[in-house]
């Protein structure tokens, strides 16, 4: 597509996608790769929060959570999901909807390990999701696993990541007058060749 020039430029999605996010660390506050992801539970009600991506892999992008929390309850569910990055300094944002698995290996250890110890030994003490009689309550357990686990604990069972694998990815810049730029990237399933399209704004 000729005029898919500058910023849009690309044979690779994730490459854009990196480039995008490259640019947005170096002008965003705060958190450049919060992305907002959205799931769906068994009713079909949809649900939406916060989470931070970690890793933009060479087909797929990661994140982690607790496995017990209300998201990865959704996410086993249906096995798909969305988010969008939105980067108000850049007029930048991008959209992704695709397939879901668990990366519950090496690389879940890796990431887990590379995080702060208070961090890990929060990730033990929070049963994310389920209800809290105080944060008192949340604290005695943080005091209680530290004692248990050590200053080196290792991943819980029940923590790790997903790896979302995109067939379908939009890149969305904004333009004057509310005449954005819009292309969005197209496959029927993942590792598949890509159909890209600009889109009206």
């Amino acid at each position: 597509m000729k005029d898919r020039t500058g910023k849009f430029a690309g044979d690779n999605p994730f490459e854009i996608a990196r480039a995008w996010l490259r640019a947005a660390e170096a002008s965003e506050p705060n958190d450049p790769n919060a992305i907002a992801l959205s799931t769906v539970d068994a009713s079909g009600l949809p649900n939406v929060r916060m989470v931070l991506l970690k890793e933009i892999e060479d087909d797929a992008f990661v994140f982690y959570t607790n496995y017990e929390s209300a998201k990865a309850g959704e996410l086993d569910f249906a096995g798909k999901a969305a988010f969008v990055l939105h980067w108000k300094s850049l007029h930048q944002q991008v959209r992704v909807r695709g397939h879901v698995e668990k990366e519950d290996g090496a690389k879940a250890d890796a990431y887990y390990a590379s995080r702060s110890l208070k961090s890990r030994l929060g990730a033990w003490a929070s049963q994310q999701s389920r209800p809290l009689d105080g944060r008192a309550h949340l604290m005695a357990e943080v005091a209680r696993v530290t004692a248990e686990q050590g200053v080196n604990p290792k991943r819980p069972p029940f923590w790790g990541g997903y790896r979302i694998r995109p067939v379908e990815i939009e890149f969305w810049a904004d333009g004057p007058f509310r005449l954005h730029d819009r292309f969005r990237w197209q496959r029927e399933n993942p590792g598949e060749p890509w159909d890209v399209t600009r889109l009206n704004p």
